[in-house]
């Protein structure tokens, strides 16, 4: 199954999505690389048929988990002592995206 081919549009839009900033050249450069990639995966998901299972991982694998305890610990002023800043007996940091929490 093929599909038209991916415009300097279309990558400006997924860039827009993800908040990365390209500049028309790197559009331009990305559009045929990014096609490949997803032709690429669809050659792979038409390979896979109805009996194969989906998997995130060729191995099987599972979790180990322990019991919660609660165990001696920082106490807040101590965890914060070495902080550049605090505020409400949290670390406070930069915001770093302009959006309203």
């Amino acid at each position: 199954m093929s599909s038209a081919p991916l415009t300097s549009a279309d990558v400006a839009r997924l860039a827009s999505l993800a908040r990365i900033e390209l500049t028309p050249q790197e559009l331009e450069q990305f559009a045929p690389q990014l096609d490949v990639i997803l032709e690429s995966v669809t050659s792979v998901a038409e390979l896979a048929g109805a009996d194969v299972e989906p998997t995130s991982h060729a191995l099987p694998l599972t979790n180990v988990f322990r019991a919660d305890e609660v165990r001696p610990s920082f106490t807040a002023a101590q965890a914060l002592a070495g902080a550049p800043a605090a505020e409400d007996n949290r670390f406070s940091v930069p915001r770093i995206l302009d959006e309203e929490a």
